[in-house]
């Protein structure tokens, strides 16, 4: 069975750097693992890789949809498969990097929605719901309905309450239940799982600081521009630190009260990514300190050779 390492963590932890430097050393390419890097044009609030970042690696899976498209859990894992095995038929090694634990759990789980027919009429019933009643309503109703997948879920998170409602509307049964009967199914590769660990107070400060380096980089005019383009977002303004900046925009907020909530938001984000790897039983976490990069590449290499 073919190997794939996966790389994953959460926000600003340094999965982009360790993962590049460990392509160049084990002839690698990167499958990045991010629901928000997809999309054309997001490229200052979502830290898309550069061009001089990437150092030659080919990278699959970032900038490649429309803000206007609705890219789903299904869609990712079919594309994410075909470069996984493109990148193996090149004789290459495959290495899946993101945070997006929902993406990461679909490959590594085979967790498969793609037979479920979504409703769109349904969808816009919902979101016209959370536009006259508020999301939190639509919170509880998810809640009700599965418990269990709500608490993985921020009571923010909109696309994935949402997403729970519309899967049980399609077929009858929760998301929970649809995730067990597809985890029954035997992986295609061998995943080797490693997330990035940081102390708490260490990370938070990391986040604090890419977020006003965002901000001095020009999110603030990366917004203006999406928004001038592009007349309907069903799921790209709902990123971390777009919507923010959108609230700013439209007079909501204060320029102060927009950088300190998407600090805050994107602080409760990485907490949750934090939550959600933990409950992958085989992840092997590694030391993320700059200092552990070499340490953490030769693990890796060793393990991917036994």
């Amino acid at each position: 069975m073919d190997k794939v390492i996966v790389i994953c963590g959460p926000t600003a932890s340094g999965k982009t750097g360790l993962s590049i430097e460990l392509a160049k050393k084990i002839n690698g390419e990167i499958v990045s693992c991010d629901s928000m890097q997809i999309y054309k044009e997001m490229n200052i609030g979502t830290a898309k890789v550069t061009k001089e970042e990437m150092q030659g690696i080919k990278h699959y899976l970032i900038d490649f949809v429309s803000p206007e498209e609705r890219y789903s859990v299904a869609d990712y894992r079919k594309d994410s498969k075909k470069a996984i095995k493109k990148i193996i038929e090149k004789g290459k090694v495959p290495i899946v990097v993101g945070g997006t634990g929902l993406y990461i759990d679909s490959l590594i789980y085979e967790i498969d929605y793609q037979n479920i027919e979504f409703n769109p009429n349904y969808r816009k019933e919902l979101e016209e719901k959370v536009k006259t009643e508020g999301l939190e309503k639509i919170y509880q109703e998810a809640k009700k309905i599965d418990p269990l997948a709500i608490q993985k879920i921020s009571p923010n998170d909109e696309k994935r309450i949402l997403r729970i409602l519309e899967i049980y509307n399609a077929t009858g049964k929760t998301k929970t239940e649809q995730e067990i009967e597809s985890r029954k199914k035997v992986p295609e590769y061998e995943y080797l799982v490693y997330a990035l660990k940081w102390d708490r107070e260490v990370l938070y400060e990391r986040i604090n600081k890419r977020v006003d380096k965002m901000l001095e980089q020009g999110l603030i005019e990366e917004v203006k521009t999406i928004l001038e383009n592009y007349k309907n977002f069903p799921t790209a303004m709902q990123a971390l630190g777009y919507k923010e900046v959108v609230e700013y925009l439209e007079g909501k907020t204060s320029k102060e009260e927009m950088c300190d909530k998407i600090k805050m938001e994107t602080r409760r984000y990485a907490k949750r990514q934090m939550t959600w790897f933990r409950k992958n039983k085989q992840t092997i976490w590694l030391e993320a300190q700059e200092e552990n990069m070499q340490e953490n590449i030769n693990k890796i290499i060793k393990d991917f050779n036994t």
